[in-house]
C-alpha cells in the first residue's frame, strides 16, 4: 500500500541504502528497544538456538540479542556497507554480506532460526521475503519477523526518519503492510504462523518519548513467528 496516502510529514524521502548510511552516526542512539526487542523477549513459540540468518542486520543489534539468549551463530546481510561496519565492531555475527534480504547468496536450509526485524516498511512487496527467509530455513525451523504495525504508520502518518547531518529531517522510503499482507506471504511461502505479538504504546515509550502520550495504547509494532 503507498505510503502517500498517510504522510502527513512531507519529508525529504530517500532510498533505503542512502539513508541508512547517512543514519549510522545517531542510529543505535535513537532506535528504542521497546519497538523491536521488546517483542522479541514476548515470543513463546521460539527456539532460541542453533544458527541464525539475520535479514537486514543492520547495526548488530537483534543479533547481539540473539546470542545472549542462546543461539550459537548468527549470519547477517545488509544492503548497506556503513552498517555493515558497525556490526563488525560489535562481533555478535560469525559471518557478514553485502546483500539484499529478499536474494541474500546464504545457503539454502541451513538455518534453524531466520530473523528480520525493522526491515519489511522498507519492501514494496513482502512475498520475496518470505519466500527468501523459507529457502533459507531448515524443516521445522522458524522465522521471525518484527516491524511496525501498519495502524501506527496509518494513523501517525510517520514513515521511518531521521535527522540528517545538517539538521534535515529525511524518510527513508517506507511502504505500509497489512497484517493479512504478511499472512498472506508467509502462508504463500508454505510458512506456518505460531504466534502473533502486538507492542503497544505504553509507559516505557512515553517514558522515552513524552510527546507520544497522546499515541497511548495504539499499536506501534508488530512480530510474527513462522514454523517451517
Amino acid at each position: 500500500m503507498d505510503f502517500a496516502a498517510f504522510d502527513t510529514r512531507g519529508y525529504r524521502t530517500v532510498d533505503v541504502r542512502t539513508g541508512y548510511r547517512e543514519w549510522v552516526p545517531t542510529y543505535e542512539d535513537t532506535v528504542q528497544d521497546a519497538m523491536d526487542i521488546a517483542l522479541l523477549d514476548e515470543l513463546r513459540t521460539v527456539e532460541w538456538t542453533g544458527r541464525a540468518a539475520d535479514l537486514g542486520c543492520g547495526t548488530g543489534r537483534t543479533a547481539a540479542w540473539l546470542r545472549a539468549h542462546g543461539v550459537e551463530a548468527v549470519d547477517g546481510v545488509d544492503v548497506t556497507p556503513e552498517m555493515l561496519e558497525l556490526a563488525r565492531e560489535r562481533g555478535a555475527h560469525a559471518a557478514l554480506r553485502e546483500a539484499d534480504v529478499a536474494d541474500t547468496g546464504l545457503a539454502a536450509g541451513a538455518y534453524d532460526l531466520v530473523v528480520a526485524s525493522l526491515v519489511d516498511e522498507h519492501l514494496e512487496t513482502l512475498h520475496p521475503l518470505y519466500r527468501e527467509a523459507r529457502r533459507l530455513a531448515r524443516p521445522g525451523g522458524a522465522f521471525v519477523l518484527v516491524g511496525f504495525h501498519p495502524h501506527f504508520i496509518m494513523a501517525t502518518g510517520m514513515p521511518t526518519h531521521f535527522t540528517g547531518a545538517a539538521g534535515e529531517p529525511l524518510a527513508i522510503a517506507t511502504h505500509v503492510h497489512l497484517v493479512s499482507d504478511h499472512v498472506g506471504a508467509g502462508l504463500e511461502a508454505g510458512w506456518t504462523l505460531a504466534e502473533l505479538r502486538e507492542g503497544v504504546i505504553d509507559d516505557r515509550w512515553v517514558a522515552v518519548k513524552p510527546k507520544w502520550e497522546r499515541f497511548r495504547h495504539h499499536p506501534v509494532s508488530v512480530a510474527f513467528a513462522w514454523r517451517a
